[in-house]
């Protein structure tokens, strides 16, 4: 009960505070930015909980928190300084897998059972036409990896060991990609899961921007075209999230600075098989989504130009934070937590978190 009064308690105070007072932690909740000391561009995160976070970026850069953001220890891989990382999978304080993105070897998983002490490299790509955009885990043991397209078709890598080893399955039930489409690695969300087989990815680049279904931990796929942006090599679907095995939310747009994304969110209630257009959508391009847990209706979608809440499902989204943030995670207990650019990195609280004596944290803006 205490955790599904604490997610309902945000959206509440969230949905009903002015957009201008999202600055003014004594008025309404929001983000407040918990210092990094550090300039990494975060595209990967993983929330554990309100307390423990682990994030990823540019330079080869992982750092985690266990108090809530007031301390970050830096646990990046030795010798990663030339990987960009953009997703990040997290099982609690100690066992992690990230994802280092690029062509050929650049692309790799590496994994962590001791809170990023030391690190094991447990893939490591060797094929150039390969480029791998993001990871997510069904369970604890069963996790898949995206590739854009290889021969005509976008290549799933998948381990049964909770990410110690990884292999190709068959292209036979996949779809033919369209011409120039691809995968987004923009937010570590263009392939997500909901229950232990059911799997989405999100596609960019081509003339239609579109969603494909797995059903059975990704062997055979169905696709379904989306109501954003699409026919340019910068716009599609950049992010996903599902509520359950119906009820999908997908965010995306043009992410070129001032270019206009008038249709930047669309909704499924029938697991992603048709999408219905935002009858609101956020204002701008959105990069990473996320449904408020014990909710049955609110989400965050975020960009750099702000965060946007939806209370109805997806249908209207109003901007509730003007910050720059690439992605967002939720854990179970209701902690959000939010990442991006120049290292920030933000916890979403109460006006009476914000302001209890001894947090660093200041409100994000």
């Amino acid at each position: 009960m205490a955790l599904g009064l604490s997610g309902a308690a945000l959206v509440a105070t969230l949905g009903s505070a002015p957009a201008e007072a999202a600055a003014e932690p004594a008025r309404s909740p929001g983000w407040v930015l918990k210092p990094t000391g550090t300039e990494a561009r975060f595209r990967g995160l993983a929330a554990v909980s309100r307390t423990g976070a682990w994030v990823a970026g540019s330079r080869g850069t992982v750092l985690r928190t266990e108090d809530g953001g007031r301390s970050w220890r830096n646990v990046s891989p030795a010798g990663a300084d030339g990987l960009e990382f953009r997703d990040i999978e997290a099982f609690g304080e100690h066992r992690a897998i990230v994802l280092a993105i690029g062509e050929g070897e650049a692309s790799r998983i590496l994994r962590t059972e001791d809170g990023g002490a030391t690190w094991t490299e447990a893939f490591r790509n060797t094929d150039p036409r390969a480029f791998y955009d993001c990871v997510t885990f069904l369970d604890r043991r069963y996790g898949l990896a995206l590739s854009d397209p290889v021969d005509g078709k976008y290549r799933i890598l998948s381990t049964r060991d909770g990410g110690r080893s990884w292999h190709v399955l068959p292209d036979t039930g996949m779809p033919a990609a369209l011409p120039g489409e691809a995968a987004f690695a923009a937010s570590g969300q263009c392939l997500v899961g909901s229950g232990p087989r059911d799997v989405w990815l999100a596609t960019g680049g081509g003339a239609t921007a579109r969603v494909l279904h797995s059903r059975d931990r990704g062997l055979n796929w169905t696709v379904s075209d989306s109501t954003l942006p699409a026919g340019d090599p910068a716009r599609g679907v950049f992010a996903l999230a599902f509520r359950d095995r119906r009820h999908g939310i997908a965010v995306g747009g043009d992410y070129r600075t001032g270019q206009p994304s008038p249709q930047a969110a669309a909704v499924s209630r029938d697991g992603g098989r048709t999408w219905r257009q935002a009858h609101t959508p956020p204002p701008a391009y959105r990069s990473g989504v996320a449904w408020l847990p014990h909710t049955r209706s609110a989400a965050l979608a975020v960009g750099p130009t702000g965060t946007d809440l939806t209370t109805d499902g997806g249908r209207t989204w109003r901007t509730v934070d003007p910050g720059s943030y690439d992605t967002i995670d939720c854990a179970s207990d209701a902690g959000c937590w939010a990442a991006g650019e120049k290292g920030r990195v933000a916890r979403l609280e109460r006006p009476s978190e914000s302001a209890r004596p001894g947090d660093p944290g200041e409100p994000a803006g």
